[in-house]
């Protein structure tokens, strides 16, 4: 009987400290890919073939013994693949067998504990990526022995094999197969009551034995929608989805069936304006496409997963080494709407390309702590945490266009100004005028990425150095005391 109260008690305080899209507003993310991060006996010469496609040895243990990497860049959050026992060299974890058993390549179910509880003790929260739309078979979907698998072993668990044809044709999406004859995904019949409840029920106890304060969810808009919202219900935490889509009037609308999306059309927008360098007014368009007063805009943009690199795509500087388009892009993911979520290996300025490219052992760039974008992803959410916990207004606060040219774009989130231009390295030194800032008169306006200090004219605008194409932050130098910003 005490063992029963004492387990009561446990699963009710969890319950109460389960975090909500409000607690993971003011977080900000580092995305970990498991088997590439750090490994458990601290290597950091052991070689890994990106293009082999093979476990490289990272571990649960590994990460938590590099913690400390992390959050001296000032993230408050990591995401890690996902955890579910896999098929041979299944290292991304996307090819699950077994829910209830953890991937040994990663370690164990304690040293998973081990890690939660570790994150938590420096005061961050733990978001673990989920697969609730297949499993992994390794051959044809012919070859799929279904009673192989440790749940969902029948097959009127699963969809009957069709191959996804037209990417227009939703029924498709939800219903056909992913994969081919060297891997098959069997496709889960989420719509089946008896499939959704297992599934419900799996993931309150991930959760629950986990300490789990978030989950990102793969492959969302290959699953019917009515499944997710009994799925983050019973979950009890925040739920950002994938949705694979640049299409606004696609994505956005998911986030009527759980807390978030993960920006897939800002991610597009970013990688035109700040890598290939289109027109600002690209970003104007989309940043104008979410919100509430737009048919199928997104419910809440500030709880979106903004970001512009990850583990499915081409890294940034895979195509261009512009140190300044990074840094743009960079100052824009963290200073604007949504939680900011920067891919393990940004901060090195790792250039791999399309999958396997982009999935580095960061273990080789030795953990470098001097690397500029390091300093500078440190910098960006030192700005943002001072200004979220000074005005909790800056969190809920949409970003507006303030002014925007063809190479050029100023904006405000609150107490931040931020001004930022795709003109590259070559972008050379001038003053620019700013438009629309609304500082008092008089007051000083200090751009917290270079330490310079302006005056602000009559009219709230400031006369600003840009220079070598690098972005600016302006903040009312009186919002920064006690900040350790530019010696305030």
């Amino acid at each position: 009987m005490l063992w029963v109260l004492l387990s009561v008690f446990t699963s009710l305080a969890r319950e109460c400290l389960a975090a909500s899209a409000a607690d993971w507003r003011s977080r900000s993310i580092y995305q970990v890919f498991t088997d590439r991060f750090a490994r458990s006996d601290g290597n950091t010469s052991y070689p890994c073939d990106v293009n082999n496609n093979i476990y490289c040895g990272g571990t649960w243990k590994g990460i938590e013994n590099k913690l400390d990497y992390i959050k001296n860049m000032g993230f408050t959050a990591i995401w890690i693949s996902p955890v579910t026992a896999q098929v041979t060299e299944a290292y991304h974890g996307y090819y699950q067998t077994d829910l209830y058993s953890v991937n040994s390549q990663f370690g164990t179910a304690e040293e998973l504990k081990s890690l939660a509880s570790a994150l938590h003790s420096k005061g961050m929260y733990l978001m673990v990526d989920v697969v609730p739309n297949h499993m992994g078979w390794p051959g044809c979907h012919d070859t799929v022995d279904f009673g192989r698998f440790k749940l969902f072993n029948k097959a009127e668990h699963y969809h009957s094999f069709c191959e996804v044809k037209n990417m227009t044709n939703q029924t498709e999406v939800e219903a056909c197969w992913l994969g081919n004859c060297n891997i098959t995904m069997p496709d889960l019949k989420t719509e089946s009551q008896e499939v959704a409840n297992e599934m419900n029920a799996w993931i309150k106890s991930l959760v629950a034995n986990y300490s789990i304060d978030g989950l990102r969810i793969d492959s969302v808009k290959n699953v019917n929608k009515d499944f997710f919202p009994p799925f983050c219900s019973s979950a009890g935490v925040f739920c950002m989805g994938e949705v694979s889509e640049g299409m606004a009037n696609y994505t956005y609308p998911y986030q009527r069936y759980m807390d978030s999306v993960l920006d897939y059309p800002l991610y597009y927008a970013i990688d035109r304006v700040f890598h290939r360098q289109s027109n600002m007014s690209d970003l104007v368009v989309n940043l104008a496409s979410c919100t509430q007063d737009v048919e199928d805009g997104c419910q809440d943009s500030t709880v979106l997963g903004t970001f512009f690199e990850n583990h499915d795509n081409p890294r940034f500087p895979a195509t261009t080494m512009d140190l300044s388009l990074a840094q743009n892009a960079l100052a824009f993911t963290v200073l604007s709407d949504g939680i900011p979520i920067l891919y393990q290996g940004q901060e090195q300025h790792f250039s791999g390309g399309d999958d396997p490219g982009c999935r580095e052992a960061l273990w080789l760039s030795q953990y470098n702590t001097d690397s500029p974008l390091y300093k500078q992803i440190a910098y960006l959410n030192q700005i943002r945490n001072h200004i979220s916990s000074q005005h909790p207004s800056y969190l809920t606060y949409q970003t507006r266009v303030l002014s925007y040219t063809a190479d050029v774009i100023q904006l405000r989130k609150d107490a931040i100004r931020t001004i930022l231009t795709n003109q590259g390295e070559q972008g050379g030194t001038y003053t620019l005028t700013t438009q629309g800032m609304e500082f008092t008169a008089g007051e000083t306006v200090v751009d917290v990425l270079t330490c310079a200090k302006y005056n602000a004219t009559e009219g709230g605008e400031v006369d600003i150095k840009m220079d070598g194409g690098k972005p600016s932050a302006l903040v009312p130098g009186s919002q920064l005391t006690g900040s350790q910003l530019c010696q305030y």
